[in-house]
């Protein structure tokens, strides 16, 4: 029997429906495995899985057209979910404790790479919404990357480990910022000064209000009874809301807030998060939400990867534009997070600028977003998925190889002569 659900003009069939969320969660799940047995990060692997399905007769066969928008909102859910995980590894608190070294690798990390991507995209003639998606996907760090590589080499106590870490924060925060500002703008449908600086107050203050009240008002109304901390369970016969249910509630509901105010979702997602991170020993709800995030999250990387079409890369003039924008990307974050980092030595920038320099997720969330508002085209955003997985992949063995020379030399410069 043919079930079919149907939504206005648009219809689903469960049949069909059901096969394609067989084979995108079992594809994700084992390309991410085998990637992961490379030593190379999942969500390599499951962008190769939607690549896969959209450039082969899996497209036909998974009638994944007729069911896009049913894909297309578990993506949209998934990356809500993938920035509130975020938000929760990030305390607003950390913010005034990173230091002067942190804060100046963050803002020029950010203003670099962004001048230099707009600069290059307005001097091909592209029009000034697409040049700054452009620059604002060269801003987006994926400090998840560079932290596991600093775990796996057991150097979280470092210097640099901290600054990349506490970099990192800020460099969220001012990336969200430039991304509500340009999506903003485009949505607006205009780039003119006026609606870029009036997309930014309120960027900022919406951010700011976040702040002050997870910093300043809830201190106020939560009263510390340590031993009545809750506890995620999944028994029936509690009635008060457990830490899960109330983080998925702020979550929907600084991302609808976020929406309604022009910006987007993802920023109040992540904010949701850094909410729930300041009070994480009361309403620890980390464990059982990361079940949620481990299945949801992929489903983003796969649309991802569906979108990215091969046969554009056919064009060798589309490849080396790929390939300098990549370049580009590597460079703007090494001397610009380097630059804010001189003040400890010349190894030290150097092993920073590198270790905030994959893009990872966050550069693929901007693209996807520059192309769900009309501003990036296909090309343009199989480009900054290209830029955002070589960067990925390029980095962790440049980090490696930095801090092995670092030590290297200490080792040797406290030899006895």
């Amino acid at each position: 029997m043919n079930l079919a659900a149907h939504a206005g003009d648009v219809e689903f069939d469960i049949g069909q429906i059901l096969l394609l969320l067989f084979v995108v969660v079992v594809a994700a799940r084992l390309l991410g495995l085998a990637f992961e047995r490379l030593r190379l990060p999942s969500v390599v692997g499951e962008i190769v899985a939607g690549i896969v399905i959209g450039n082969t007769l899996l497209f036909e066969v998974l009638h994944v057209e007729a069911n896009f928008i049913f894909l297309e909102l578990l993506a949209e859910l998934g990356v809500i979910f993938l920035l509130f995980a975020v938000g929760l590894e990030t305390r607003f608190s950390d913010l005034s404790r990173v230091g002067r070294t942190a804060i100046y690798v963050a803002i020029l990390g950010v203003i670099i790479p962004f001048a230099s991507g707009y600069l290059i995209m307005t001097s091909l003639a592209s029009p000034p919404p697409e040049a700054m998606f452009i620059g604002a996907a060269l801003v987006a760090t994926s400090v998840g990357i560079t932290a596991r590589v600093i775990r796996d080499l057991r150097l979280t106590d470092t210097t640099e480990a901290k600054v990349i870490i506490g970099a990192a924060v800020i460099d969220d925060i001012l990336g969200l910022i430039v991304l509500a500002v340009v999506s903003g703008a485009a949505g607006g449908g205009g780039f003119d000064i006026i609606s870029v600086i009036i997309v930014a107050a309120l960027a900022l203050s919406f951010v700011v209000a976040i702040i002050l009240i997870s910093t300043k008002v809830l201190p106020l109304t939560i009263k510390p009874h340590p031993a009545d901390a809750i506890v995620c369970s999944a028994e029936p016969k509690r009635s008060k809301v457990g830490p899960l249910s109330l983080a998925i509630i702020v979550c929907f509901g600084l991302s609808a807030l976020a929406s309604i105010f022009g910006l987007a979702a993802i920023i109040g997602a992540f904010l949701a998060g850094m909410v729930f991170a300041e009070y994480k020993e009361r309403w620890p709800c980390e464990e059982s939400f990361e079940s949620i995030n481990e299945l949801m999250t992929p489903f983003f990387f796969v649309f991802v990867g569906i979108q990215v079409s091969l046969a554009a890369f056919a064009d060798l003039g589309l490849l080396l534009f790929a390939l300098g924008i990549t370049v580009v990307a590597i460079l703007t974050k090494y001397l610009g997070c380097g630059l804010g980092a001189k003040s400890l030595g010349r190894r030290s920038a150097s092993i920073i600028g590198i270790g905030m320099s994959p893009r990872g997720e966050v550069g693929i969330i901007v693209a996807s977003i520059g192309l769900s508002v009309g501003v990036l085209t296909e090309s343009l955003f199989s480009v900054v998925v290209f830029m955002s997985i070589a960067t990925t992949l390029i980095a962790p063995p440049l980090l490696v190889r930095a801090f092995q020379r670092k030590e290297a030399i200490g080792v040797e410069s406290n030899e006895p002569r």
